[in-house]
């Protein structure tokens, strides 16, 4: 639902609340479609504001996310494949090329989707949630900045084995930053990508991109990433980097688990020292700063609810 003036109100749109002339009278009820008369009565009553609902635009929106996500069908494919891979045998891990696939055809099908502003929010650690949403994002930063379908191809199949390390040790980094887990844990925790990216080394049908995003998906531009500590990597793995760091923060994978907001400042904080300052503001422009029904208190100490999002001002919402 969205709030909108009377003098901007159309005919058809449909009320969200009810609009009450005092405590207990109500003059036009939930749900009314609104005719001219009825907008007339409206300000004869002067009421300047109600509710509407944000019927075909909302409706829109929806089917283009859920195509995007599949809803848990793609999460559980993704679960599936990675969870009955054994060491060296990759037989499975091939079917995540067609899965990458699907997720990019459904992303470049719809130009919608490159401007849209999504809502995401803090969860317990998924490793499948968290792949899938890495290569979602990575994905539409790549298309946002035109590379080739091959690369972006390349992006989507490395986001979704990215973290196949994770599954070779036994570290607990369930929303724990590295500094809060028992030193062998954190050490063996900064092993993962290596793991995973021995496990793939010699398939030929994944390409070297791929397999790099595998490997440097924790290295930072300063070089206090880790595993190798290298500066120097490519504007692709930087775009994965970022998503990966974003969603590990708000899901507590190797962090202590954080609200949106404060993993949108980390990435503002720390832009131009780690990662890439233009890349960072491409990711912030499709993330809603504070989800849509998160309450949040006021610069003038109100407590409000989050109504809706804004693509021109996404740190200022309704």
């Amino acid at each position: 639902m969205i709030p909108r003036r009377v003098d901007e109100l159309k005919e058809d749109d449909i009320l969200a609340r009810p609009v009450m002339i005092d405590k207990y009278r109500e003059l036009l009820a939930e749900n009314t479609k609104l005719k001219k008369e009825y907008i007339v009565k409206l300000k004869e009553f002067a009421i300047d504001l109600v509710y509407i609902r944000e019927r075909e635009i909302y409706d829109e929106e929806e089917i283009i996310h859920l195509k995007i996500t599949s809803t848990s069908i793609m999460k559980d494919k993704i679960q599936n494949i990675l969870q009955s891979h054994i060491h060296q045998d990759n037989s499975d891990l091939q079917e995540l090329s067609e899965a990458a696939d699907s997720i990019i055809e459904g992303i470049l099908s719809e130009e919608q989707v490159l401007e849209r502003i999504f809502d995401i929010r803090e969860r317990s650690a998924d490793i499948y949630e968290h792949s899938l949403n890495v290569c979602i994002f990575s994905v539409i930063i790549a298309s946002k900045e035109k590379l080739s379908k091959s690369i972006i191809h390349d992006i989507g199949v490395g986001c979704l084995l990215h973290e196949l390390g994770l599954r070779y040790i036994i570290s607990d980094f369930d929303n724990k930053s590295l500094n809060q887990m028992p030193k062998y844990h954190a050490e063996e925790y900064k092993k993962h990508p290596i793991y995973g990216y021995y496990a793939i080394e010699t398939e030929d049908w994944l390409n070297e991109l791929s397999k790099n995003i595998i490997l440097y998906h924790h290295e930072r531009k300063d070089g206090s990433g880790f595993p190798l500590k290298i500066k120097d990597y490519s504007k692709e793995i930087m775009i994965v980097n970022i998503c990966d760091t974003f969603d590990e923060m708000i899901s507590g994978i190797g962090f202590a688990r954080v609200k949106v907001y404060e993993a949108v400042e980390f990435l503002k904080s720390y832009a131009a020292q780690y990662f890439d300052p233009h890349y960072v503001e491409l990711f912030l422009q499709i993330t809603a700063v504070y989800p849509t029904n998160s309450v949040v208190k006021t610069n003038e100490g109100e407590t409000g609810e989050v109504l809706r999002k804004s693509h021109k001002f996404p740190k200022k919402p309704l």
